[in-house]
Order: C-alpha cells, then structure tokens, then sequence
C-alpha cells in the first residue's frame, strides 16, 4: 500500500504498537517470534505490547465465519426504541450469538446491530417473532446485505500503511493448501466456538476441545483459512488510536453508479467497512474519524464529491454495545 495520510494521534500508544496491530491484521495467529522478526524488535517487546493493548486498548483476536464466502445471509438492523429503553434491549441483542456490531445512535434512541443468522429459522425468530413483541420497540428496519465492498478480512487498520509490503509478506501464513471452495461441516463447530473467543489459541487448546489430533487441527483450520470460510480479525477501541468519532452512513447512489460509488467508498482513509444493501438506501458504512470537525470533513469532501451520490444520512454511535463476539465492558 502506498502512503497513507492516516496517522496515529495517542498520548498512550506509538508507531510500534500500529505496526503490532497491522502484524495481527495480516495473520492474527502468527507467533511473537515471527511478529518481531518482521518488526525488527525482540520477542519480548512484542509480547510485552500485545498485552498492554489488551489491557488498555480493547485488543482481542478472533477467527470469523465469512457469511459472504459461505454465501450465508446479514442484515443490519435498525431499531427505534422508546426512550430510556435502547440500551437494555442493545445489551440484550448483544447477548445473542448471531449479532455483532451493536451501537447505540439517533440521541441514544436506536439501535443499530448487525446480525448473521445461521439458519433461516434464527432470522425468522428474531425478526419475526422476539423483536416484534419486545416491548419499547417503536419501528424495526431490517437491510439485508448484498455485496461487501470493504471489511472482514480486510481490516481498516491497513490503511495506516504502517507495514510494508515485505513485512506483510513475512507475516502471511505459508504452508497452506490451495484454496477450495469456502464450507463448514459439523465437526468444525467446536473447533470455531473456542477460535471465536480466542483466535490465538493454541493447537494442544484446540486439540482438547475438539478430540482431534493436533496435526488434524492444524490441517483443518489451514484448510478454512485458505479456502475463506474463516479469516482471523481482531478489535480494539479505535480512541486509543486518536479515532473516537464512529458513525454509521446510509448512502443513496444511483442505481448505475452503485457499484463505482462502492468501490470508490472502499478506498477512502475513513471507511472501516462497506456494503451494498436492501432498502431505502442502497449503500452502509461504518467511518472512523479524528473529531466531529473530521466527520463534517469527509461528508463534504471524499464523500460529497463523488459522483452519483444522491443523498446520505449519517448516524454517529453514541456508545460501542458489542464488537465482534462479545459486549464491550461498560
């Protein structure tokens, strides 16, 4: 990647600790030794940062399932809730197994939450049947996601441009079989149910959960790495980074310019995540700014000027609910 103009503004953490977490984004599960030797730093160093930045940054690595690799349906939710009743029913969703993403928004009075239903059946009980009587729910608006522009494997944290090309080279996993087609089988669910609350855990850990050798687990997870089925992520509070301002944009483009204004979006500095989707806007985004003054920046500028945008609304989260796989601690 080229220059970047992102830069880290963080009384807390440095230079370091962007290339650490550029390293975990490249393979999330490569070993301090080969993290330092890619940083030119000690083990030690690295092991020592990596905690510091659980501890005060909110880091945690994950291996995910890639619903658009497995062609599994997301949606977005939008839930207007009475007042003084979102962050109950935020913390509720957040409890739920198939939501991610949950923030609070609109003045604390919606909830914004993506959702990745396993069956059929989990999307029609949740839409259909808890949400609905779930009293304090004033509207549901539910956007099913049709093509990724940017996110899942690939990480905002890359567009810092923090590493170069021959470290994140160094650092991707090798000794992989060729790629097949992304699929899951039965005997992977308790081998991705420690990945998903532990993406670094090791393979004798993983061999005890599942009962398999460990030469099969090693085969196996390289084998889902490879084919797409699942990628490792990790998350972390975007304001040890000097990044506090969150916001969700609803993005309405002509319907001819849809797939130019996505890719475009893609390649902004702000956009953490892009998406194409059902419903009265045709496009989502997640933006990660410095300041409010940043956001008002990117909205009449990047994003202002591109063509084919025809109108946007823009809902900056109050409050982190969940990230990835687990609530954010109050």
């Amino acid at each position: 990647m080229g220059d970047s103009m992102l830069e880290l503004e963080s009384d807390t953490f440095d230079h370091l600790d962007l290339q650490l977490l550029s390293a975990l984004e490249a393979d999330a599960r490569a070993s301090f030794s080969r993290i330092a030797a890619a940083l030119g730093v000690s083990d030690q160093t690295i092991a020592r940062r990596y905690r510091r930045l659980c501890e005060h940054g909110g880091l945690r690595v994950i291996v995910l399932r890639d619903a658009s690799r497995l062609g599994q349906d997301q949606w977005m939710l939008r839930i207007r809730c009475a007042p003084d009743s979102a962050l109950a029913i935020a913390e509720a969703l957040a409890r739920r197994p198939d939501t991610f993403w949950i923030g609070l928004a609109s003045g604390g009075t919606e909830v914004l939450c993506l959702t990745r239903p396993r069956t059929p059946g989990d999307h029609d009980e949740l839409l259909l049947g808890k949400l609905p009587r779930t009293p304090n729910v004033v509207e549901i608006r539910a956007h099913q996601l049709l093509h990724r522009f940017y996110g899942g494997a690939d990480g905002w944290i890359r567009k810092f441009a923090a590493l170069t090309e021959d470290q994140i080279g160094a650092l991707r996993p090798d000794g992989e079989p060729v790629p097949a087609a992304a699929r899951l089988e039965p005997e992977d669910e308790p081998l991705l149910a420690v990945l998903e609350r532990d993406g670094r855990a090791t393979y004798p850990e993983l061999q005890r959960a599942t009962g398999r050798s460990e030469s099969w687990v090693k085969r196996r997870l390289a084998a889902l790495r490879a084919s797409g089925a699942v990628y490792t992520d990790i998350e972390y509070h975007s304001e040890t980074l000097g990044y506090p301002v969150v916001a969700s944009l609803w993005i309405t483009a002509a319907p001819a310019a849809l797939h130019s204004v996505g890719e475009a979006l893609a390649g902004h500095e702000e956009t953490a995540w892009v998406s194409a989707t059902a419903g009265p806007s045709n496009l989502v985004v997640t933006a990660m700014t410095r300041s409010t003054a940043g956001l008002y920046a990117y909205l009449s500028g990047p994003l202002g000027g591109l063509e084919g945008v025809q109108h946007v609304e823009t809902t900056p989260f109050l409050r982190r609910i969940k990230q990835l796989t687990y609530p954010v601690p109050r």
